[in-house]
């Protein structure tokens, strides 16, 4: 088991031994790691548009596309983990934990 300052990760490896947290049998955790890896590449562009002295307006537009992207997947995340994890808890017979979970993840996106 890989660690992170120990703290055991649990994931998957993607077939190359490299690490990752997404399932290549779950099609929404794969649209999840697609989404956030085409925001980080946008993201990063940012910074080069800036030092290039591209046009302000050019540069917000990017910025509020970033922007609504991660408006979007934090969306696609929330489902996830009510989808998952606040029903686990439901199943486990905890929904007052389930609740509070459910709300404390809404409060932190929104």
């Amino acid at each position: 088991m890989q660690y992170i300052e120990n703290i055991p990760l649990r994931g998957f490896t993607d077939g190359k031994g490299e690490f990752s947290q997404v399932d290549a049998n779950d099609p929404d955790l794969q649209d999840i790691d697609k989404r956030l890896a085409r925001i980080s590449g946008h993201a990063a562009s940012l910074r080069r548009l800036w030092q290039e002295g591209t046009d302000c307006d050019d540069i917000l537009v990017q910025i509020s596309a970033v922007t609504s992207a991660l408006e979007q997947v934090g969306k696609k995340i929330l489902q996830h983990h009510v989808g998952r994890c606040v029903e686990e808890a439901v199943q486990r017979g905890d929904s007052e934990g389930a609740i509070k979970e459910l709300r404390k993840a809404v409060e932190r996106i929104y």
